[in-house]
């Protein structure tokens, strides 16, 4: 899946739109994602200056925003429905991310009972995990 048909199932778009392509989608189980992590990123102006580094709420938006392309697999009349998060556990930042990296976000589906999602995500630069979270969505109409 590529950049045009993620902004055909997601409302974001330059500078939050956080995922650029989908490698992979099993069913409505598992999705994988990446982000390329540029230094003309907008929020290495300010984090930090001559130390980039990637703020570890934006890579927990990237996987949020990949687990919300998976939950859009299960939605019918996609164009007046979208996903609003509203719970993030177990949130882990291993790593830092700079710019140069490829992330690699991996969400897979734990539950989901009407429009209540539970997903997990991991983020991975190189093999190496970089940041974990459980996620809860719901989707929404517009």
């Amino acid at each position: 899946m590529d950049v045009t048909k993620i902004q055909e199932l997601l409302p974001h778009r330059y500078p939050f739109l956080l995922v650029d392509r989908i490698l992979e989608v099993q069913g409505t189980q598992k999705i994988i994602g990446l982000k390329n992590v540029t230094v003309n990123e907008p929020f290495f102006q300010g984090h930090f200056p001559g130390h980039p580094i990637m703020p570890g709420v934006l890579i927990v938006e990237a996987m949020a925003q990949t687990g919300g392309l998976l939950l859009m697999e299960r939605v019918t009349e996609r164009e007046n429905k979208v996903v609003y998060f509203m719970a993030l556990d177990a949130v882990k930042f291993r790593k830092p991310v700079v710019p140069g990296d490829q992330l690699r976000m991996e969400v897979e589906m734990l539950q989901f009972r009407g429009k209540i999602a539970r997903m997990k995500g991991v983020a991975t630069v190189d093999g190496q995990v970089v940041t974990e979270a459980e996620m809860m969505a719901c989707v929404v109409d517009k």
